[in-house]
């Protein structure tokens, strides 16, 4: 019977390891994008300013409403009587006005509004250039940190097996008791390491699960395919990457739909000062001479003291506070796609002059390193070092693919361009 439910046991531990399994989503860079492009809040945020920003130019197009008033007589105090309408004893006037404006107006109002369009949409795009290389960036560090994760699964659980019969060994009498401690030392440490990287691996698949819109408690397994490893640096000189910045980046844009957009607010303004005009067409009834009264008037203000001088002035200095922003956008530009050109060079140097066929190398040596230790060939300290030299070399092996594939994201990130897939 105890054997029955130990069975039992090892099943359902078997059918939950298989659930837990089934319910982890493998997610490639790919399908990652596209989750980003339909479901992120703050992309979806951004759009929502856009069809406002639509809105406005709906708003410009739109004409004054004419403006109708009527008055009528309340009460007749000759003849006792209110509201009288008649010829003989009552009284009323009607008035029908619409305000024209003149000096092109509307037209630059229209114009004014389709330039708050574009740079609604320039910020989307930069928004979305930003957020891009936050969620590819996020994604190659968390496929690299998950590969150095099982490394540390594999150590300790090679590291637990050598403590367990190490452990049978010191109680037969065989070895030392600090070959023991040093073995649960170095196993604590990996563990220590292990559980460290676990959270910073959790924390990004967080933000990952954030701006994919994934939920919260989906287990990820990211999957980094052979298409996914970008083309070569050598392909791409630092002045086409320039001219693709300088054609591509969306806060460029951006900072130039400012210029053009302080331009036409200061034509605006500038039309603002020019007086509009109102006709008026009204009907009096024995308010006026004569008893039927028909009139058609003109209203126009007089500009001779507001002649908007304020705004005109604010609207010129917005014009030399966007260019002076264009200027300083175009040095960035160029510092950033020259400083992380250079970087990515470097990069992929350091990873070029590296041997290719180095990590499989030294996991056979690990394994001859292994054999030799169990056939007591080497010391325990050897062992050790050589498993410590391992560990070691393999993270900083997975930090430097992903310092590569990060730096060409950069690349991506300062041109504004897809020049790296």
């Amino acid at each position: 019977m105890k054997t029955t439910l130990i069975l039992m046991g090892f099943l359902l531990l078997g059918l939950t390891s298989v659930s837990i399994a089934q319910d982890t989503l493998k997610l490639d860079l790919r399908q990652a994008e596209q989750l980003f492009l339909k479901e992120n809040y703050e992309l979806i945020a951004q759009r929502y300013e856009t069809e406002q920003a639509k809105a406005d130019v709906i708003t410009a197009k739109l004409f004054d409403n004419p403006e109708l008033n009527y008055e009528n007589l309340f009460y007749n105090h000759e003849t006792k009587k209110f509201l009288e309408t008649s010829m003989a004893t009552g009284q009323y006037a009607a008035s029908i006005s619409q305000l024209i404006k003149l000096a092109g107006k509307r037209n630059k109002n229209i114009k004014l509004a389709n330039t708050g369009v574009k740079m609604s949409s320039d910020a989307y795009f930069d928004l979305m250039r930003t957020l891009r290389y936050d969620l590819r960036s996020n994604f190659y560090k968390t496929y690299y940190g998950q590969q150095s994760a099982a490394v540390y699964q594999e150590q300790i659980k090679a590291l637990e097996q050598l403590l367990n019969a190490s452990t049978q060994q010191y109680n037969m009498g065989n070895i030392a008791l600090k070959d023991v401690i040093r073995i649960k030392s170095l196993l604590y440490n990996l563990k220590a390491e292990y559980s460290t990287l676990m959270n910073d691996i959790e924390d990004l698949q967080t933000q990952l699960r954030l701006m994919t819109r994934i939920k919260a408690d989906t287990p990820l397994q990211l999957v980094l395919k052979a298409e996914d490893q970008h083309n070569e640096l050598s392909q791409h000189p630092y002045l086409a990457l320039l001219d693709s910045a300088r054609a591509n980046r969306a806060d460029l844009q951006l900072s130039k739909t400012s210029v053009l957009y302080a331009e036409r607010n200061l034509s605006l303004q500038k039309a603002m000062a020019i007086p509009d005009v109102e006709l008026s067409l009204s009907y009096d009834l024995k308010g006026n001479y004569p008893e039927k009264y028909t009139g058609l008037g003109i209203t126009v203000p007089l500009p001779l003291f507001n002649r908007n001088q304020g705004e005109i002035k604010k609207a010129r200095v917005a014009i030399e506070a966007a260019q002076n922003n264009l200027s300083q956008q175009e040095s960035l530009l160029e510092n950033e796609v020259y400083n992380s050109y250079r970087s990515a060079l470097r990069t992929e140097q350091l990873y070029q002059s590296l041997d290719q066929q180095f990590n499989g190398d030294f996991q056979r040596l690990i394994t001859e390193v292994t054999k030799n230790f169990n056939s007591r060939n080497i010391s325990l300290i050897e062992f050790l070092d050589f498993y410590d030299s391992y560990k070691e070399n393999t993270l900083q092996m997975n930090n430097l693919r992903y310092e590569r594939m990060n730096a060409k994201e950069e690349i991506n990130y300062v041109t504004g361009s897809v020049i790296f897939k």
